[in-house]
């Protein structure tokens, strides 16, 4: 597991996955992403978006994307795990508070010599890039869908209108989920002790609520909350990723 302890780890790959609460979900997805680039952007990280699935309202069913710079994993590792969002969505006509979903998986990009993959072992296709609603962002074959046999993973990419830069970006992603299901595989042999330490990594588990109504968010793990949520969600995530810093030091 030294990736999940390199606090040097100069880039990720973050995957954010709409949940429960439908066109909601993925608005919040969305803010997710944008909370998270404005944050990197603070602190002078490069970010490039590999692959996304927009919405039919402009959010994302899912978005991937990478941040890099200095000490990037040793702060944005803390993520991981399902986030909780309590508001009033924009479709709501009768004012009630709705309670939707989003996870957020933090994936560090492998080393060239963690991860190598056996050519023969890929099934790569092609496809026509898409949009929400199912229209065709362009018409030619520029997406791209890889299959890695062994494992059963699937990835895609269509951000780009450059079939070879979508095939970059498409093996990105898979070299990093292939190094986190073999780092989890390392996971299962630890101890329960070791395992509490680095619980943070665990894509299932419910760490943040972000309530609206109340200007207020609270990290279930360390059981803080923090209010000015607009700004907090506008890029200022400093406050709560020094407490978490600080609880695991």
């Amino acid at each position: 597991m030294n990736n999940l302890n390199n606090t040097q780890q100069q880039s990720v790959i973050i995957e954010i996955r709409a949940g429960a609460g439908g066109e909601e979900a993925a608005l919040f997805a969305r803010d997710l992403f944008r909370m998270y680039s404005k944050y990197g952007q603070r602190k002078g990280w490069k970010q490039g978006v590999l692959n996304c699935h927009p919405s039919e309202l402009a959010g994302f069913k899912e978005i991937i994307f990478e941040l890099t710079g200095s000490d990037v994993f040793s702060e944005m590792k803390y993520e991981g795990g399902v986030h909780r969002i309590q508001r009033i969505p924009v479709t709501e006509k009768s004012g009630r508070i709705h309670t939707s979903t989003a996870s957020v998986a933090i994936l560090p990009k492998p080393k060239k010599a963690e991860i190598k993959i056996n050519p023969g072992d890929l099934k790569i296709e092609t496809y026509k890039a898409s949009g929400p609603g199912g229209q065709y962002v362009n018409k030619r074959m520029t997406a791209v869908r890889i299959l890695h046999r062994p494992s059963g993973i699937v990835v895609t990419s269509q951000t780009e209108r450059n079939l070879q830069q979508n095939k970059e970006n498409a093996q990105a992603i898979l070299e990093a989920k292939l190094l986190e299901k073999k780092e989890m595989a390392e996971f299962e042999k630890l101890s329960q002790e070791r395992k509490a330490q680095i619980k943070w990594a665990k894509r299932a588990e419910k760490i943040r609520t972000y309530n609206f109504p109340q200007d207020r968010i609270t990290d279930h793990r360390i059981g803080k909350k923090w209010h000015h949520i607009e700004e907090i969600m506008g890029g200022k995530l400093e406050p709560i990723i020094k407490a978490l810093m600080e609880r695991t030091s």
